[in-house]
């Protein structure tokens, strides 16, 4: 456990030390991850945020999961600076369990890698996000209603046209899940980021 939380320490002390300028996650968006899922099997929904450079950005996400680890593929198009054009947006990431909260250690802890890219609006561009996300649930008692507040900073390099750069986010947010079903999930950029999300679910 030890080896792990200072494997984690390490990676968020890399991330900081990256900041830059610009972009959030797979798309381009301030959708941020918990460190871990809401469902066990699967879930789909959709995602509404808006960012500096983005007027706003309509999402929808499908996301699978098995043991410590799951996947999602995501899509949509966003109105790009007010301007009326439309860039589609195409991403996927990975996400697995690296930490468990202890009495050392009052956190759970994921790694997350995404790849995805903005088309249409100029020069493509292509991210390559790569995050810790730190949190912990908590129970809402006598409900099924759970809350995960976490912090999920982002280093991401990007590249397209003739231009490459290395950017940084630190997101902050919060999943909601109201009942087996249905999850609702807010979240925000601070830093080299500002922008706001929020996402809809439904889980199985």
């Amino acid at each position: 456990m030890g080896r792990s939380i200072r494997g984690v320490v390490l990676a968020i002390a890399v991330l900081a030390g990256g900041a830059s300028a610009s972009a959030a996650q797979e798309t381009g968006t301030p959708i941020f991850k918990a460190p871990y899922r809401a469902f066990d099997n699967h879930e789909f929904g959709a995602s509404l945020s808006d960012a500096e450079g983005i007027d706003y950005a309509l999402e929808g996400f499908y996301r699978y999961g098995r043991g410590p680890n799951d996947f999602s593929v995501r899509g949509g198009f966003a109105d790009v600076e007010g301007g009326g054009d439309a860039a589609v947006i195409i991403g996927g990431d990975f996400r697995t369990r690296v930490v468990s909260y202890s009495e050392s250690f009052p956190l759970d802890g994921s790694i997350t890698l995404g790849l995805g890219g903005i088309f249409g609006e100029g020069d493509d561009r292509f991210l390559i996000p790569v995050g810790v996300s730190l949190g912990r649930r908590f129970d809402l008692e006598n409900s099924n209603t759970t809350f995960v507040p976490y912090a999920h900073p982002v280093l991401v390099p990007s590249f397209g046209g003739d231009d490459s750069d290395v950017d940084f986010a630190l997101g902050l947010g919060v999943d909601i899940r109201f009942s087996d079903s249905f999850a609702v999930r807010a979240s925000g950029g601070l830093g080299d980021i500002e922008g706001v999300g929020i996402s809809v679910a439904y889980i199985r």
